[in-house]
């Protein structure tokens, strides 16, 4: 099992969106380094994590996966902090196993009665055929989520450096379209109720969100017991892209406020 684990402090295990590798993160992890113990693996199945995915476990391979981080970091206890998909994951681990989950952080996750827009359905009915489309409309689609957070000169660069994290720590369309038929199969309503960890739900602003409706995460803020809810500025979905230090620093906050 390949982890990354940087720093000290509260741990932090932060669990990866639905491309499932933790390299997209890299400037955000190690800027929570500065202040928690940052650590982040790649999800079972992807090239670099090490774990194979069994397909009979559906949904459950991941959370049998987080058991081995927490093993392997040797963590017993940690705030655990999913991104998109990956809130999913943290979601339903916190209400399986609340002794090892100190706090709950759920950033731009889909909620519960989530379902794919007709363009999104359409790419995860043909994975393989949509990426060359996928690919080639991207920038436009998250053009307004870049101009709001960041300033021109520093637009193109964000750009250059996210597309060679793409091509050095490629995803898997196959493998991203099971995990959202996986997923739909959960009941995360029933997660909500079981969770016992203080929860953080973080989204950017809605009109910038263009991936996961804003309020179909805030919902986790209502039906989870005592949540708290804050929103990113000048971000959608992509905050822990495109403004990994204030990401980082509203991450780090939470950890050390329930670090015990």
């Amino acid at each position: 099992m390949r982890v990354f684990d940087r720093g000290s402090g509260p741990p932090v295990i932060v669990v990866p969106g639905l491309q499932g590798r933790w390299e997209w993160a890299r400037p955000a992890l190690h800027r929570l380094a500065s202040t928690c113990r940052a650590i982040s693996y790649s999800l079972s199945g992807d090239f670099g994590s090490g774990r194979r995915l069994r397909h009979e476990l559906g949904f459950e391979n991941y959370v049998h996966q987080l058991d081995e981080v927490f093993d392997t970091a040797r963590v017993p206890r940690g705030v655990l902090c999913g991104v998109s998909f990956g809130g999913c994951v943290a979601l339903h681990y916190a209400a399986l196993h609340p002794e090892r989950v100190s706090g709950l952080i759920l950033a731009s996750a889909p909620g519960p009665g989530f379902h794919p827009s007709p363009q999104q359905a359409a790419w995860i009915a043909r994975p393989w055929w949509s990426v060359p489309a996928f690919v080639l409309t991207s920038p436009l689609r998250v053009w307004p989520e870049v101009s709001a957070a960041l300033p021109l000169q520093k637009r193109l660069a964000f750009f250059a450096r996210q597309g060679i994290r793409c091509l050095t720590a490629p995803m898997i369309p196959s493998l991203m379209a099971a995990r959202i038929r996986e997923a739909a199969h959960v009941d995360f309503v029933a997660d909500c109720r079981r969770v016992a960890a203080p929860t953080l739900v973080l989204t950017g602003e809605e009109h910038l969100d263009r991936v996961v409706p804003v309020g179909s995460t805030r919902a986790y803020a209502t039906l989870i017991p005592r949540a708290e809810y804050r929103t990113m500025r000048h971000t959608g979905h992509m905050g822990l892209l495109t403004q990994p230090s204030v990401f980082a620093d509203v991450v780090s906050g939470f950890a050390h406020a329930h670090h015990h």
